[in-house]
């Protein structure tokens, strides 16, 4: 059986020690399209993204991929218990939650284990759950994530959790929209992620797309920096978690619409694809989003 959830379940992948730059902080900005608005050059609350001085902030999402920004290698799937291949993955939760506002530079410890397998009949879903440490042992995040491996499963193993975000019956707090741009997947991937799904067209072709998508992670970094800017006054240190399920994808040139709404302690959110092919208008990007303001 390619997935062996005996052996996968609880499996220790062990730790990685890392460390960051402000440079690696501004890139990974640019790479979730901080600064690409007219004016932006100028303006004190998005300079906080993009300029090197006192008032840079890191948006939170940046400690998903900081344990692997400087990696050049496509992602490894050397998972106990796993023999899959990158063609049958595509990423599917995510959520980070920070104990503080990030440092704009900074050394962690990254430790990592498998949390669970579900079996969803003709797919497995993997489920992976990591806490980032200082230097001292102190906690500074913790990230859960899933892969979706297509043509696996049907072992007869647990199907999971299914939960689901209910949007409220009013109009948003925050309605707004982000033009993906042609070569956005081509930064993105400079900032750890170098998956031929997203740059190399065979590739994305034989994995069963029309094109190069755009990775997931750079969706989920565009849609919480805009509910940041839009709810949260520009200020990435109010954010204390974020959470989503990526629902469907994003081709470079397209539009992401994003909605979002205040609701009791949390902002529920909606992202979906708003371009001019009406075939993709309405559909989803990212589903059952919830950030929680600190």
């Amino acid at each position: 059986m390619p997935i062996d959830p005996d052996v996968a379940i609880g499996a220790d992948l062990g730790s990685r020690t890392f460390s960051w730059s402000s440079s690696d902080v501004l890139l990974y900005h640019l790479g979730i399209g901080a600064g690409s608005r007219p004016g932006d050059n100028l303006d004190p609350r998005s300079l906080r993204y993009t300029l090197d001085n006192d008032d840079l902030q890191v948006l939170p999402s940046f400690g998903i991929v900081a344990p692997s920004f400087h990696e050049t290698d496509p992602p490894a799937l050397d998972l106990p218990g796993c023999d899959i291949n990158l063609a049958q993955v595509v990423h599917g939760a995510q959520s980070i939650s920070v104990n503080g506002p990030l440092p704009t530079s900074g050394e962690a410890t990254l430790r990592t284990v498998i949390s669970d397998v579900w079996d969803k009949g003709k797919a497995a879903v993997i489920w992976q759950e990591g806490v980032a440490t200082d230097s001292a042992g102190n906690e500074l995040w913790t990230v859960r994530s899933s892969i979706f491996v297509k043509g696996e499963g049907g072992w007869g193993g647990n199907r999971g959790e299914s939960t689901s975000v209910e949007l409220p019956d009013r109009k948003p707090d925050a309605d707004t929209t982000y033009d993906v741009t042609p070569q956005q997947a081509m930064l993105y991937r400079l900032c750890g992620d170098r998956n031929p799904l997203h740059a190399d067209p065979v590739f994305a072709q034989g994995a069963g797309f029309p094109a190069p998508i755009l990775h997931g992670l750079c969706s989920y970094g565009i849609v919480l920096r805009t509910v940041t800017d839009e709810l949260l006054g520009g200020d990435a240190a109010r954010v204390g978690s974020f959470s989503a399920r990526f629902a469907g994808v994003v081709f470079p040139g397209e539009t992401i619409r994003v909605q979002a709404w205040n609701a009791d302690e949390q902002i529920v959110v909606s992202a979906t694809i708003a371009s001019p092919h009406e075939e993709r208008n309405g559909a989803p990007v990212l589903a059952d989003c919830v950030v929680v303001p600190r």
